[in-house]
Order: C-alpha cells, then sequence, then structure tokens
C-alpha cells in the first residue's frame, strides 16, 4: 500500500493533477486520467487492482458498439478472476457517462463493484445516477489518449460464448496495466 500511496504522490505532482493509468492492450495503448477527488473509493480500488497486477492478462469481453466495452474480470479462456470484497457506488460524484468516461460494471446490486469496468464509446446518460436507475454507475475517469483504440475495440466482432454476449471473435487482452510515472506521462503518443 506504501508504494501505491507513493505512486499517486508521484503522478499527482506531475502534469496531470491526478493518477494516470496505461492499458496496453493487443491493439494498442489507451491512457486513462483517474478523478481521486470525485471518486476517491473507485479509483483507490482500481489502483489497488494495477498494482496487484490482477488486469494484466484479463481481456475486454463484452464490447458493444456504439454503447461500450467492458473489461477486468475474465482471462482469455473466459475464466472469472477472484476479486476483493465490492465497494460502494460513487456515483453521487457529478461525473457522467459521457463518451471517453470509464465507469464501474456491476450487478443489479448498486454496491457491488469489483474489478470490472468499461469504457463508454458514447454519451450514456441513461447510465448517469437518477437516470433509469436510483444509483447509476460510477464514473472514475477519462480516456486522455486512445480513444481512437477504444473505438476500434468497439468494432470487433462478437459472438456469444457460453453464458456471455457480445465476447469479441478474437480476444481483446489487456497485456498490461501500469501506473504511469511523472516523467512518462509527457511522451504519450496518440494512437
Amino acid at each position: 500500500m506504501k508504494k501505491l500511496l507513493l505512486l499517486c504522490a508521484l503522478v499527482a505532482g506531475s502534469a496531470y493533477a491526478n493518477p494516470v493509468v496505461k492499458l496496453q492492450t493487443n491493439r494498442g495503448d489507451i491512457l486513462l486520467e483517474l478523478d481521486e477527488e470525485n471518486a476517491p473509493t473507485t479509483v483507490a480500488n482500481f489502483l489497488r487492482y494495477v498494482e496487484d497486477n490482477h488486469y494484466d492478462g484479463t481481456i475486454f469481453h463484452r464490447v458493444i458498439e456504439g454503447f461500450m466495452i467492458q473489461g477486468g474480470g475474465f482471462d482469455k479462456q473466459l475464466q472469472e478472476k477472484s476479486t476483493r470484497e465490492p465497494i460502494a457506488n460513487e456515483s453521487h460524484n457529478g461525473l457522467t457517462n459521457n463518451r471517453g468516461s470509464i465507469a464501474m460494471a456491476r450487478t443489479s446490486e448498486p454496491h457491488s463493484a469489483t474489478s470490472q469496468f468499461f469504457i463508454n464509446t458514447v454519451d450514456n446518460n441513461f447510465l448517469n445516477k437518477g437516470e433509469r436507475d436510483p444509483y447509476g454507475y460510477a464514473v472514475f475517469g477519462q480516456v486522455i489518449d486512445g480513444m481512437d483504440v477504444v473505438d476500434a475495440i468497439a468494432a470487433t466482432p462478437t459472438k456469444r460464448f457460453a453464458r456471455h454476449g457480445n465476447v469479441p471473435t478474437q480476444p481483446i487482452e489487456i497485456i498490461d496495466a501500469v501506473i504511469v510515472e511523472p516523467s512518462t506521462q509527457t511522451q504519450t503518443t496518440t494512437h
């Protein structure tokens, strides 16, 4: 935990005001800026999973063009990874499910989010608190580079696999998820 706090402190003093995480996928890199001020519990949870290498080797297992891409919970064999306890839903934070935002996936139980997340590929206002659900889905950051990668993933052909729908026909793997060091944040490239 000390390592995580040190990394957050280093990133906080960089060009970005919040922690930044790079998802290296087999389709390209996605850079996420996390909103620690408005979603502190959710960001801390996500960063713990990153620090624990939980996301390495997981896939985007649910991809729906014109909606979102979801990952963080299954390996390439669609075996669910074990997780920590669910966290409280922070959808009351004023952040919205707009294109490029990252939010926590959950079940019908509002406070059930663990490791799975999704990136909105369009404005999904119906996922916001109070729209169709009194709780909504908690947004905790934004794609700051690699939205073209997100869009390419969203356009991937999908199929049904056992009990899972909208599974990409070719696995889209998160090879590595890392907290970006301040010295490398200014060296990002557009994909």
